[in-house]
């Protein structure tokens, strides 16, 4: 039986029901449908950051991310990406750089200018690391660190552009002959640099505190990106933090732990 969210949708828009529908964790809803016999993902927002996403999405025009084929409201009609390869399986299966290599290309794809202004609702990093503050005094350590990175990068940021904000390897698809294409964007604003942070934490931590592996990517990232070595090393000091406040705050004391532990690495890279 279809969830009734779907149905004014499939109405609407003309679309056949291709599987079973889920949901997020924020409580958006998801269904695979087809559309004019083509593969397509119907989505209903569940929360602001989908409708910023969503947003973004419209924006990038499918350039770098998967093609909005329609957006209206809370619902969102996306191309369905079901090539067969897999970023995370390729960094654990001994390709860490070529998965790497991949999302950095994309990113750049994302962050190309536009000919028009991206949509007004995307977040200010200062912002988004509103966590972090609170964390730093209450903890300190790592935390502390983490903040003393992050104050004076968002305090004169470089190269502003429109942020994906929880770019990682699960978040960029395989979309066949399209190629890699990202989805589930956050909605940010702010320095191009901290993009490229999170990869740093993914695909997992077995991957990412694997020795060595952090001062190996950096430089990948950093040539493959053009960004300046030491700046990306604050940028996933100070994104490390954040991300281990946040899973403090939801309880999730082992997501912290591997967080802090990307920062302290990150933080001994600085200091080389």
């Amino acid at each position: 039986m279809v969830d009734p969210a779907f149905e004014r949708w499939l109405t609407r828009w003309g679309l056949v029901v291709d599987g079973p529908g889920f949901s997020t964790l924020f409580g958006s809803k998801l269904l695979p449908v087809l559309k004019d016999g083509e593969k397509a993902m119907l989505k209903i927002a569940g929360h602001e950051e989908e409708r910023r996403g969503a947003a973004l999405m419209a924006w990038w025009d499918g350039d770098g991310a998967a093609r909005v084929l329609a957006l209206e409201g809370d619902a969102l009609l996306l191309e369905r990406l079901d090539g067969g390869a897999d970023l995370a399986a390729m960094a654990r299966a001994g390709q860490d750089e070529a998965a790497t290599a991949i999302l950095c290309d994309v990113a750049g794809a994302l962050h190309a200018p536009r000919g028009k202004p991206p949509p007004a609702s995307l977040v200010p990093l200062e912002t988004w690391f509103s966590a972090l503050w609170p964390a730093a005094e209450t903890h300190g350590g790592a935390f502390a660190k983490a903040a003393a990175a992050a104050r004076p990068l968002l305090a004169a940021p470089r190269e502003i552009v429109a942020l994906h904000g929880d770019f990682h390897h699960g978040n960029v698809l395989d979309g066949g002959p399209r190629g890699w294409l990202a989805i589930d964007p956050k909605g940010l604003i702010g320095e191009r640099g901290f993009e490229f942070a999170n990869l740093f934490r993914n695909p997992d931590a077995a991957t990412a505190l694997a020795p060595g592996r952090l001062a190996r990517q950096v430089e990948l990232v950093a040539e493959r990106a053009g960004l300046e070595r030491a700046r990306l090393l604050a940028w996933i000091l100070a994104y490390a933090g954040l991300g281990a406040a946040w899973s403090l705050q939801s309880g999730h004391h082992k997501a912290a732990e591997t967080g802090l532990a990307i920062a302290e690495l990150a933080g001994a890279e600085l200091k080389r």
